[in-house]
């Protein structure tokens, strides 16, 4: 009888183990990134994705989510954990390391971008045409952009007109911003969007550069509650953004599952990320508004008078360009009737 019962438990555990074995993923891939699992990208595009993926596989292709560096590191970082193998999946600015993908940054150039959705498009296109060579390192699954870039400052600080700007120690988001903030006469001081409400807090800085996206998830609306915007169609500037796969992870794919990572990868995945952008930026201007906060928006003649100052800024990244032998007229041009063709 003994005998019986722990052969039918044996045989049990087999089936079991066998079932499990059925289901159990080919593949599973960490996603690693900067963010709270809350905040719109993550939860709007990243998890998404992850699902859609897993889906699309039969369950074969897991990939687990690891927010807010949980895996160890800084958002700098993450570039490198993708192209070594640390991790297999990032999503980052590229603009954390700085001068290290020199021909992106044509696209932070100030009073160029329009929409998050347009403007990713456009960068994607970008991309296909000047990009490749600097992201050679990784498996490309989409770029993009955030939308509108404006200024966020303190209870104390009103900024109204370029002359406000004179000693404002403002975060800035990369080499080119900080140089269109130092331009119109504010002392930036780089550091990742996660850093930004201790960096208040402390009085370290009297304000930051970031979309309306992200301000429900840095507390923006209590911490900075001025906020100033441009008239026009074109944002301030705009950071960009890469999704990358490495490179040795997606080759180590049968032919079926690369199949399932390309149908959800290029440009269409921009227009996601650039769609799930311009979502929250309405969202976090909603949030400010029924705070009660006080939105200044520039009228035509003044934010003209921005628009002078940064010319010098794209001027002297054409300069730039041109002394690391890339062609940078071309690259202006390129990312400016891009973005126009979108609009």
């Amino acid at each position: 009888m003994l005998r019986k019962v722990l052969l039918a438990g044996l045989s049990a555990a087999s089936i079991l183990m066998a079932g499990t074995a059925a289901f159990a993923a080919d593949v599973t891939l960490k996603l690693h990134q900067m963010l709270p699992p809350q905040a719109t990208i993550p939860s709007k595009v990243l998890a998404p994705w992850a699902e859609k993926v897993k889906a699309e596989s039969g369950g074969r292709i897991e990939v687990e989510l690891y927010p807010a560096m949980q895996l160890g590191g800084k958002p700098a970082d993450l570039v490198d954990q993708a192209r070594d193998g640390v991790v297999d999946v990032i999503w980052t600015v590229i603009g954390y390391t700085p001068g290290r993908f020199p021909k992106t940054e044509a696209f932070e150039l100030p009073f160029i971008m329009t929409n998050a959705e347009k403007t990713s498009v456009a960068f994607y296109e970008y991309y296909e045409k000047n990009l490749k060579d600097e992201f050679a390192d990784y498996h490309v699954l989409a770029v993009h952009t955030h939308g509108p870039g404006l200024l966020h400052t303190i209870p104390s600080k009103q900024i109204k007109s370029v002359e406000d700007m004179a000693g404002m120690k403002l975060r800035g988001t990369s080499k080119v911003v900080n140089a269109m903030l130092e331009a119109m006469g504010a002392s930036p001081v780089g550091m990742p969007v996660t850093a930004v409400p201790e960096s208040i807090s402390k009085s370290v800085i009297e304000g930051t550069v970031v979309p309306w996206e992200v301000t429900p998830s840095i507390k923006i609306a209590e911490l900075a509650p001025n906020h100033t915007e441009f008239a026009g169609d074109r944002g301030l500037y705009t950071a960009t953004f890469l999704f990358a796969m490495n490179k040795d992870a997606y080759e180590a794919l049968p032919d079926d599952l690369k199949k399932v990572i390309d149908n959800n990868s290029g440009i269409e995945l921009a227009r996601t990320f650039g769609k799930a952008m311009d979502a929250g930026d309405a969202r976090g201007r909603k949030i400010a508004e029924e705070a009660g906060n006080t939105i200044i928006k520039l009228d035509e003649a003044e934010t003209e008078k921005w628009k002078q100052l940064a010319q010098g800024v794209t001027n002297a990244w054409i300069e730039e360009m041109n002394g690391k032998g890339l062609d940078g007229t071309t690259l202006y041009n390129d990312a400016v009737g891009l973005i126009d063709k979108q609009n």
